[in-house]
């Protein structure tokens, strides 16, 4: 038997200490707020010096708000958790698995890839600027944005609300995220 294809591709082991990734949601009528979310795990899959794939996991449990302090942080923070947002009792993570990597122009790429929040999958597509020198890997996308509906995130949605008038929160969440690897 020989050494399939997949067992000889060497992965990027990210570290996630130095990985971030920021999130931003508003109401309709301007009203921010902004904090982090932090990796459980993940790797990069490179094929001859090449970024081809990958995996994320992301701990939901640690979402937190930046632009709050005391019990308005506190309530913020366990009403994300909650049920009416990503209910992270019962869907601790999310998980992005990166299908396919274009390069479109000098170290910008294409990324398509499958979000998966509250185990409901869809796929998103976003640019990245990604530097890699064969050891090291470092990738900023910047200004991701998604649509929390497509994965019943409900609180406040006009998606699935009506008459929220100035009480509704915007469906698009907008997240940068910055990543560092090394080939193992």
């Amino acid at each position: 038997m020989g050494t399939s294809a997949l067992a000889a591709t060497p992965t990027a082991n990210v570290n996630v200490q130095k990985s971030t990734i920021k999130w931003e949601g508003a109401n309709v009528v301007g009203k921010k707020h902004h904090g982090t979310v932090g990796l459980k795990q993940a790797d990069i899959t490179v094929d001859k010096n090449t970024p081809v794939g990958g995996t994320f996991i992301v701990d939901m449990r640690s979402i937190s708000s930046e632009d709050l302090t005391g019990d308005m942080k506190a309530m913020l923070e366990k009403h994300l958790k909650s049920p009416d947002f990503f209910n992270v009792d019962t869907f601790p993570t999310a998980r992005l698995v990166v299908t396919k990597l274009q390069l479109k122009s000098g170290k910008t790429y294409t990324v398509s890839a499958n979000l998966t929040i509250k185990d409901k999958t869809n796929p998103i597509t976003f640019e990245a600027s990604i530097d890699f020198n064969g050891k090291q890997l470092k990738a900023q996308a910047s200004q991701l944005v998604i649509d929390r509906a497509k994965w019943d995130v409900r609180y406040g949605s006009t998606s699935f609300f009506k008459g929220l008038a100035d009480k509704a929160i915007k469906d698009e969440m907008t997240f940068d995220v910055s990543i560092e690897a090394e080939v193992k």
